[in-house]
């Protein structure tokens, strides 16, 4: 039940004192008293404001040198008695009842860390009478307003008629306390995790034992995997970044599902793998078409073309600026769910949206990730993992067959290797001049992953004399080089490591394949 009692009695403890003066005077027109803190208190006096301070009032005094102000039974229990159900307590107690509370804490979020501070210094400025208050006062929200910063103090004293508070601005205010209490104790805990990682050799810093994750609710989407679950997309502000999906904007189309965003994640970060125009075709989860070329409409076109079928309704990513001709090609050419790009030109954006239902996401400038983990749900539980930011250095390559690359057979395995990662396990890519010819995914076997790529490749009436093959694993054994070699592959790049290495190469040069080990395998699962 909302209290209707009169606003009597006003606590206010403020580290900020910047509109210390202003809020006050407006209370006393209000016929508010105030109780206060020593230094506020003494601020407040100074300026000729009548308050009580609150040693006064408890007549216990502020002690071990002002650790203690606050946290006293008359006090909390003016914040949290309840009018109705307490109110006997309290007058037996003679505690008054507070029913306004303005606080901030002691700005230890502004504290420079990065010079040697005193740790007394840093202790110093852990605040614990201001929290308890806060949460004292927003835990009784429907009996006590909880204001933390000045705006809204004036939201409500600047409406304020008949002392009267609907239980909506209370319920805003107690949420307001609640997030501003939880943001100050994560800037502790980071101050604390630092302190320790930086003081403890071999600490294990990607996984703690603990792991508390804030996400906030972006947009309700379409649907999830299916259509009869209902699902949304939730983002890690704190640590958002142009050029993800995250960040995106939507200038087009549908409301985007489970399905699109999950695609579209995977279609843009292997797009980014790559420096000169590029676009990559995503469907079901896997690259299906990727071609990397001298403009964004070879690359499209040369995408789209490897694999026609797998692109129908698929989710295309662009490097660059998508510019109008290749607009017009994607409007010509198929049936799409998504585009995502950096930017787009104006003409561009008109030409697409010819078709109202194609889903255009933005993303803005690309920028280094800053990912560390990698986070999979299962049931009851969290797996987390390093992120996957290998980076190709051609000198860590082992080039261990007879035959050493060409300059151009080079170039392509390290294309396939790119987009290798993204496709799902057991996996096996093909690739030739920059465009992967024919993709097997999702295999349980390597061979079969090789036997399903022979097969794509040939129903697409596709060439492959002189392809690359990129296998995101060793092979077990040396049948799946010789399903390659007998479609004229040249070039093989993988992790190796298998314990039938030594029959693997032998195979390769008895095909004349050039065989490049990477030593790092590309699992995704």
């Amino acid at each position: 039940m909302l209290s209707n009692n009169i606003l009597k009695n006003a606590l206010i403890s403020l580290s900020d004192k910047t509109h210390l003066l202003e809020m006050s005077k407006i209370l006393l027109e209000k016929k508010i008293n105030l109780f206060s803190t020593g230094k506020t208190a003494k601020y407040l006096k100074n300026n000729n404001i009548p308050v009580t301070e609150i040693s006064e009032y408890t007549k216990f005094p502020e002690i071990m040198d002002g650790r203690i102000k606050t946290i006293h039974p008359k006090i909390i229990g003016g914040i949290l008695g309840r009018r109705n159900q307490d109110k006997k307590t309290m007058e037996l107690y003679n505690i008054l009842p507070i029913d306004i509370v303005i606080v901030n804490f002691y700005p230890f979020d502004k504290l420079n860390f990065e010079k040697e501070e005193n740790i007394e210094e840093i202790l110093k400025n852990i605040d614990i009478g201001g929290p308890t208050l806060v949460r004292s006062a927003a835990k009784n929200y429907k009996d006590v307003i909880v204001i933390v910063n000045f705006f809204d103090f004036k939201l409500v004293f600047n409406s304020l008629k008949n002392n009267y508070i609907s239980i909506e601005k209370r319920l805003y205010l107690a949420s307001q306390a609640f997030s501003y209490t939880s943001n100050y104790e994560k800037s502790i805990e980071q101050y604390f995790k630092n302190k320790h990682i930086l003081n403890t050799k071999n600490q294990d810093v990607l996984f703690p034992n603990q792991i508390n994750l804030t996400f906030t609710k972006k947009q309700n989407l379409r649907y999830g995997e299916n259509q009869h679950q209902k699902s949304a997309l939730y983002i890690q502000k704190e640590i958002l970044i142009s050029g993800t999906i995250s960040s995106s904007y939507q200038v087009n189309g549908k409301k985007l599902s489970y399905n699109n965003i999950c695609d579209a994640d995977i279609a843009l970060e292997c797009v980014k793998e790559f420096s000169q125009p590029a676009c990559v075709i995503v469907k079901h989860g896997n690259p299906c078409g990727v071609s990397e070329n001298t403009s964004l409409l070879q690359a499209y076109i040369s995408a789209y073309k490897a694999d026609p079928i797998s692109a129908f309704g698929g989710i295309i990513a662009f490097n660059s600026m998508i510019d109008i001709e290749t607009a017009k090609e994607i409007i010509k050419t198929q049936f799409i769910e998504v585009i995502i790009a950096p930017e787009i030109n104006n003409i561009s954006l008109e030409i697409l949206k010819e078709k109202k239902n194609i889903r255009i996401l933005i993303t803005g400038k690309f920028k280094k990730s800053n990912e560390q983990t990698d986070f999979k749900k299962i049931t009851n539980g969290l797996l987390l993992q390093e992120y996957n930011n290998d980076k190709i250095d051609i000198k860590k390559f082992d080039y261990i067959t007879k035959r050493l690359p060409t300059k151009k057979e080079l170039e392509d395995a390290i294309f396939c290797w790119k987009i290798v990662k993204y496709v799902k396990s057991n996996a096996i890519l093909y690739g030739l001049n920059k465009t992967t010819i024919s993709i097997g995914s999702g295999q349980t076997s390597r061979v079969d992953a090789t036997q399903l790529a022979n097969y794509k490749a040939k129903n697409r009436g596709f060439n492959t004399k002189g392809a690359t093959m990129a296998s995101d694993a060793f092979f077990p054994f040396k049948d799946g080089v010789e399903k390659a070699a007998c479609i004229g592959i040249s070039c093989i790049i993988q992790p190796g490591g298998s314990i039938r290495d030594r029959e693997v190469i032998e195979c390769a040069n008895k095909y004349n394949i050039a065989m490049i080990f990477t030593r790092q395998r590309h699992f995704k699962h």
